[in-house]
Formats: structure tokens, C-alpha cells, sequence
């Protein structure tokens, strides 16, 4: 019988096995050798999880005390609602985790805490090439219709 594997939330003693899933991610999107974020960002975007006033969270999914992926999410303001909104920002599962079901358990993790802070909005962004994880978005979301515009400065 497979082991479980719980969704929980990062701890500072993660870091170790954080930080190649954090990796993984990051090359997934082609930011790795000269195009890798610099470490300062890396060093921010680990501080944020433990800090009280950030809105920024971390879970991740653990199997016999490894790490098997990771998904970071956060709570900001919203001109339409009362209750902040969840933007889901990262998603990553080990290679030899897919197909598993840990992607989806990451993402109900978030919807459950989501759910708990009151927010009725979950929402995130995938490549237009990522087609494997939107296999999984079609069925547990729905596409918003929305285009997303952006300027790099």
C-alpha cells in the first residue's frame, strides 16, 4: 500500500528539500544556469513564508518524511469583493510524483485555506504550453475567459 501523503504547511527545517523543488519550478519556466533568479529572491521569497505581516504561503507535499512538491499562494485585496482573493503562484511536483494526485491534493490544500480565510476567489495563471497541467485545471476550475496583458520594466 502507497504511503500517505500529507499537505501541510512549510517549515523553516523544509528548506533543504525546498529548495530543489523550488529549483525544479523555476527551470520548468526556463529560469535556471544564466537565467536562474537571482539568490536574493530565493532568500526573500523563503523569508515571506514565515513572516506574520506577509501574505504570501507556503504548502507542501510530504511521503515518508521526503518532499514531494511544493505550491505557494497568496492573499491580496480586490476592487470587486470584501473577502481578499487567493492568487495560487507556484505548483510543482517531483517528475516521479505526477500523475499521482499530489498536484491536486496541493491545490485543495489551498482551497481549504482559502475557504478558512474567508475568501470566495481562488485563481492562478499556466502557460499556454503547460497542456499536462491543464488537464488537471479543466477539472478541478474553469478557464476565466481573461487574457492576461503585461510590461517588464
Amino acid at each position: 500500500m502507497p504511503s500517505p501523503i500529507v499537505i501541510r504547511p512549510v517549515t523553516r527545517q523544509d528548506f533543504d528539500q525546498w529548495l530543489p523543488l523550488w529549483d525544479g519550478y523555476n527551470a520548468f519556466y526556463g529560469r535556471s544556469a544564466e537565467t536562474a533568479l537571482p539568490g536574493e529572491i530565493t532568500a526573500m521569497t523563503w523569508s515571506r513564508f514565515f513572516d506574520a505581516y506577509e501574505p504570501v504561503h507556503a504548502l507542501v507535499a510530504e511521503s515518508e518524511g521526503q518532499l514531494l512538491g511544493l505550491v505557494h499562494y497568496l492573499f491580496h485585496r480586490s476592487t470587486t469583493a470584501i473577502a481578499p482573493n487567493c492568487y495560487l503562484q507556484d505548483l510543482f511536483t517531483t517528475q516521479a510524483s505526477r500523475g499521482k494526485g499530489i498536484g491536486r491534493a496541493l491545490i485543495e490544500g489551498v482551497y481549504e485555506r482559502t475557504q478558512a480565510a474567508g475568501s470566495g476567489r481562488v485563481y492562478w495563471l499556466t502557460h499556454e504550453t503547460n497542456q499536462t497541467a491543464m488537464k488537471l485545471y479543466d477539472k478541478i476550475g474553469e478557464r476565466s475567459g481573461f487574457v492576461v496583458y503585461r510590461k517588464l520594466f
